[in-house]
């Protein structure tokens, strides 16, 4: 039997999943808490588990694959290391394009001459003495660089010269933007790798503990990771690679659903703890992102499966609208332990809710808080006063109510940016606990939900009301905004994916820079799935009636896929599909994964009678367009070849060459040639 491991580590639950890939059969499934100060003990019991309920011989087991939504929901939640992004040759108006100055937020930003021109020759001599100058003000500040060159695709000689001075300079890891992609466009190349630099620790620690089970549970076999595309990479490759992993988790779970499903053209919603991502299948295919994939509403230059990612799940941040005077509630886009998940690890907060619940004034503050997931010896140097002496508060008692930690707006601001860094978990009420409170779900502990109900229930909005009678309608109100959200995030990626949305919104358009649905400027899509459609705010007909529905069926993934997809579905009069193994998804969808690697190799004219290959050593110039496309031509192979077998890929490989050649009419038997890309993709067989 050709056996294979599938795992799948989200931000609630890591699963597994055996397969029997020669005969296309789920052999056994498990579940396992995600343990995210140490990863280890999750990967471990979801393996064990598994092994258990198969009762096989470990031995026979021939891979094992990893994916992770680990890395989406951090580009999302907006947490990471703290990076620095040195930029070589842009103008200083380079942060206020693709977003990437809001990407990189806070993060220092180094700005040193050089960089190269369109047709890869030096623009300006860079300057190593100005970047050393400033690295001795950044010393112990930083977990990681990104480096980004002006046209470094055209010619990578100064992003490897200040990598190389980096790395020798201070033992740190260095993520350069042509080694993520080829594509031009220099802010979302600088923007996709200042990502990829800020993810490099959280895949790595997840790789590590993974390999450490696999090596404890006697499996003797290699480590795959499942990249944003569904294919694979060998675990050391993808350690310095992880922004490939962006979409991973969506997109095994959306291959796993093809897998399942059997289903030709469908609609896939994939609900997990952060996200909910959303895919079409066509043919039973995924389809694949020409643009590179949006995350969380980022356009980065990572090759993906075509999947759209919204900040809802089903541990997701319940916030009470405070400042709106109508109130209602928001959720997301950070996760939350749920409170009824918590209780279980840490009994002694019942008490704390129960107390909070007997005072007279409901604070902001009430049924929330805080867990470090970093251990005293791994605090980052870069940290303040305040945010170390709070984390140590936190490694004392192991968790503590944010009302006793938060006392002033400094301590809430140290709060809010460790929980940015990764650094701190938040704990509060979230869908998950409304789901408790209704009696939909019973996994954890109940009591501790309806406290946290009750709590929520008690929060006032701007015009000073109470948000809910109790903590029953407060519970009622989580799941309905939840059930609302994510029917119009999914008529929001059915619309986005039609070719006719254009005709019939006339408002869709690209928002790299915001977290927001693409026609959300519009009350079209809420209206549409809101229940009472029918009367508007004050109890009066609406002089429009605006019904909207999926007329694909809809298969929903997630282990909370039977909880909340019926009403989702209903809302969108959508036949609905919730297949076996529907709540292990990701982990089928990378056990049916393989590797698949991509290359090409561009050929411009600089001038007339010259053709310059743009090779990943550098430019190299011939003065025959035949020999220049040859060259382009064994290049491509052979690096697509050299990828495949760096990313793990093993036995024969068959490799497909394809091409495009641009060129314009300057006579009438005469075209003037401008420029050729030879892509080479290099496939396991």
């Amino acid at each position: 039997m050709s056996l294979v491991l599938g795992l799948d580590t989200g931000g609630t639950f890591t699963d597994a999943a055996l397969l029997d890939k020669q005969s296309r059969t789920v052999l056994a499934t498990a579940k396992a808490l995600t343990t995210r100060a140490d990863l280890s003990v999750g990967v471990g019991k979801a393996i064990e588990a598994v092994l258990a309920e198969w009762g096989g011989d470990a031995a026979a087991i021939s891979r094992v694959t990893l994916s992770t939504t680990l890395a989406t929901n951090s580009v999302v939640e907006g947490v990471g290391g703290r990076v620095a992004l040195v930029l070589i040759g842009f103008d200083a108006d380079v942060l206020n394009r693709a977003g990437l100055g809001a990407v990189i937020n806070q993060d220092p930003v180094l700005q040193i001459a050089g960089g190269h021109k369109p047709d890869g020759s030096e623009q300006t001599v860079l300057d190593i003495t100005a970047l050393t100058a400033e690295l001795t003000e950044l010393d112990g500040q930083v977990s990681s660089f990104a480096v980004a060159g002006h046209f470094a695709t055209r010619n990578p000689g100064h992003e490897r010269a200040v990598r190389d001075h980096l790395s020798q300079t201070t033992g740190l890891p260095v993520t350069c933007s042509h080694e993520l992609s080829n594509a031009l466009g220099g802010p979302r190349r600088a923007l996709t790798t200042v990502l990829n630099a800020r993810l490099i620790s959280l895949l790595d620690r997840l790789i590590k503990s993974t390999s450490l089970q696999i090596e404890q549970l006697g499996l003797n076999c290699a480590l795959m990771v499942v990249k944003g595309d569904g294919t694979l990479l060998q675990a050391d490759y993808a350690r310095t690679r992880p922004v490939e992993t962006v979409l991973s988790g969506p997109a095994a779970s959306i291959s796993g659903a093809a897998f399942l499903a059997g289903e030709e053209d469908v609609i896939v919603s994939d609900i997990g703890g952060t996200t909910t991502d959303i895919a079409r299948l066509r043919g039973g295919v995924v389809q694949t992102s020409a643009d590179g994939a949006i995350v969380g509403g980022w356009r980065t230059n990572v090759k993906a499966a075509y999947i759209r990612t919204f900040g809802l799940g089903g541990d997701s941040v319940v916030s009470v609208n405070s400042r709106d005077l109508e109130g209602g509630i928001s959720l997301g886009p950070r996760r939350a332990i749920p409170l009824s998940l918590l209780s279980t690890q840490q009994p002694q907060i019942k008490e704390i809710l129960r107390q909070q619940t007997e005072q007279t004034i409901a604070q902001g503050t009430d049924g929330r808080f805080l867990l470090a997931t970093v251990q005293a010896e791994a605090l980052p140097k870069w940290l303040t006063r305040s945010e170390t002496k709070l984390l140590y508060q936190l490694l004392e008692v192991g968790v503590a109510a944010l009302a006793d930690i938060g006392t002033t707006q400094v301590a809430l601001g140290a709060v809010d940016r460790l929980i940015t860094r990764g650094l701190v978990m938040l704990s509060c009420f979230t869908p998950t606990d409304a789901a408790h409170v209704l009696g939909q779900f019973d996994e954890f502990d109940a009591y501790s939900a309806e406290l946290g109900a009750q709590l929520l229930a008690r929060q006032k909005s701007g015009s000073g009301s109470q948000l809910a009678a109790d903590g029953l309608e407060a519970a009622r109100m989580v799941v309905n905004t939840l059930t609302n959200h994510s029917a119009v995030a999914l008529l929001d990626a059915a619309l986005a994916d039609d070719k006719t949305a254009n005709a019939i919104t006339g408002q869709i358009k690209n928002k790299p820079n915001q977290n927001e649905y693409l026609v959300s400027s519009s009350d079209v899509l809420r209206g549409a799935v809101t229940e009472g459609r029918e009367s508007s705010d004050d109890g009066t007909k609406t002089a429009v009636d605006i019904a909207l529905e999926l007329s694909l069926p809809l298969v929903a993934l997630g282990a909370s896929a039977a909880t909340y997809y019926p009403a989702i579905s209903q809302r969108l009069r959508a036949e609905l599909i919730v297949p076996d193994h529907a709540e292990v998804a990701g982990a089928v969808g990378a056990a049916v994964g393989d590797v698949r690697q991509r290359v090409e190799v561009l050929v411009t004219q600089p001038s007339i009678g010259l053709f310059r290959v743009h090779l990943a050593a550098g430019p190299h110039d011939v003065k025959s367009r035949e020999k220049a496309l040859a060259l382009a031509r064994a290049a491509a192979e052979t690096s697509a070849e050299a990828s495949a077998k760096a990313a793990g890929a093993a036995g024969e490989l068959s490799v497909h060459l394809s091409e495009t050649i641009d060129e314009v009419q300057v006579g009438p038997e005469k075209c003037l040639f401008l420029q050729a890309t030879i892509t080479a993709e290099a496939n396991a067989s």
